[in-house]
């Protein structure tokens, strides 16, 4: 156990690196088994995370096991979300990347369209001219409006690639292992930072 959580570790310095989770901001968690998962602990510099900083809560939100007397992240509801609709979803990565609180500007009607690129087959999109619906969530002081938001719309229309954006807040990505989840975070941050340099160069983008 203590291995996955300094593999999550590591992650969080990697993407610290990049810009995507500055100061404490960001949350990453690994099931633990099939009922409960470890998540980053509330408050924690995501450049210096131990595997203490990782707490064990279950699908309802109890928490089970806490290094250090460390509170779950604040964002833990939307990970059990997540959980719940997504059983071959093992791994969440949740990151603020500029680019993705821009791309959240070009959303419509809850929907970001993503670049119909050649990157979109590694999100599981092997398509001729794929019509690739992301969706994005307004944000909420109460993490827990979200968490709800997303639970409501994954009800009906789960989306067809394994990630969520939040408006001015961040960017959800998750898969079957550390990798999977790396890889599909990193082609959703290569798409976001297409669109904004298409806008930029006044190509207009695919949303």
């Amino acid at each position: 156990m203590k291995d996955l959580r300094s593999a999550l570790a590591a992650a969080a310095r990697d993407f610290y690196a990049r810009g995507w989770m500055l100061g404490t901001a960001g949350n990453l968690s690994a099931r633990r088994d099939a009922v409960s998962f470890w998540i980053t602990a509330s408050g924690r510099p995501k450049d210096a995370l131990t595997p203490e900083d990782f707490v064990a809560v279950d699908l309802d939100g109890q928490l089970l096991e806490s290094g250090q007397e460390r509170r779950p992240s604040a964002e833990t509801s939307i990970h059990r979300v997540i959980y719940r609709h997504f059983p071959s979803a093992q791994v969440i990565f949740h990151v603020h990347s500029v680019e993705a609180n821009l791309c959240g500007h070009f959303a419509r009607d809850g929907r970001l369209r993503l670049p119909p690129l050649e990157m979109l087959k590694g999100l599981g999109i092997a398509e001729v001219d794929p019509q690739i619906d992301l969706p994005v969530f307004r944000n909420h002081l109460q993490v827990e409006q979200i968490a709800e938001d997303m639970n409501a719309s994954f009800r009906q229309n789960p989306p067809r690639v394994p990630g969520a954006l939040i408006h001015l807040h961040g960017m959800t990505a998750w898969g079957p292992g550390l990798t999977e989840a790396r890889h599909h975070l990193e082609l959703f941050e290569f798409c976001f930072r297409y669109l904004s340099m298409a806008r930029l160069l006044g190509l207009g983008g695919e949303s």
